[in-house]
């Protein structure tokens, strides 16, 4: 169940030669992303989240952008701490998303995942 971002872009090299080795993959993402994509190499199983691309997009840019402004150090440091609010509220909406998906987790444990 990986994190988008910095965690999955170090993560996928891991799953891709697991996958070469023989071994099932399976890859449990939110259906909105940054990075994490459907492969050959793995079976991909998604979950529903509360806002679209747009949205996450769009919140990850201001955040970029924040940081990178001029301005007083508080300024700043509360603008950032805005955005990573805005940008941790989206994780943990993904957490609980995929916590209450009673399909998935259904899958999951059958599975022993």
């Amino acid at each position: 169940v990986p994190v988008d971002g910095s965690h999955w872009l170090s993560m996928r090299e891991v799953v891709d030669i697991l996958a070469q080795r023989g071994h099932e993959v399976v890859v449990v993402a939110p259906e909105v992303s940054l990075h994490i994509k459907t492969s050959k190499n793995f079976v991909m199983k998604m979950y529903s989240v509360p806002y679209t691309q747009e949205e996450m997009e769009k919140d990850f840019k201001a955040f970029f952008q924040v940081s990178f402004e001029e301005g007083s150090f508080f300024k700043r440091f509360f603008k950032v701490f805005e955005g990573m609010k805005r940008i941790s509220d989206c994780w943990i909406s993904s957490c609980e998303q995929l916590l209450q998906n009673k399909e998935l987790i259904r899958y999951l444990e059958e599975s022993k995942f």
